[in-house]
């Protein structure tokens, strides 16, 4: 079993340890809203669907701040084999520090800081420093 939001996360950080100015995804509307996030809290700098259905790819621009890649480390928390929620009481521990932690809510994915402000617990999806 494949997991696709480990191999887009896996894909953009290895594109940016090759140096790479883009790099090409399959797409899906999970991997589309995770990809607006990233924009959004500038780990990459933007994105464009290419191709014809059903063979629809996202293309990310990525970024580097000073030479050095903005996503340095990834972290997939929630697999397909194991699953990890979170309530709305234990956001306080995701929040602190550094990085992002995205999390999948009823109300779509978001940050963990806004499910916070949301008052919303749900799946956490990964951590990117």
């Amino acid at each position: 079993m494949t997991d696709p939001i480990a191999d887009l996360l896996i894909r953009i950080k290895n594109a940016q340890a090759a140096r790479h100015t883009t790099v090409l995804v399959p797409f899906s509307g999970l991997k589309e809203n995770l990809v607006k996030i990233l924009i959004k809290n500038r780990y990459l700098i933007d994105y464009k669907i290419e191709g014809k259905k059903p063979h629809l790819n996202l293309n990310l621009t990525l970024k580097y701040v000073k030479r050095l890649p903005a996503v340095r480390d990834v972290k997939r928390i929630s697999k397909p084999g194991v699953r990890h929620f979170t309530k709305l009481a234990d956001l306080t521990c995701l929040t602190i520090g550094r990085g992002l932690v995205i999390i999948s809510t009823s109300k779509g994915l978001m940050t963990a800081h806004k499910a916070k402000e949301a008052k919303l617990g749900g799946e956490i999806i990964c951590k990117i420093n």
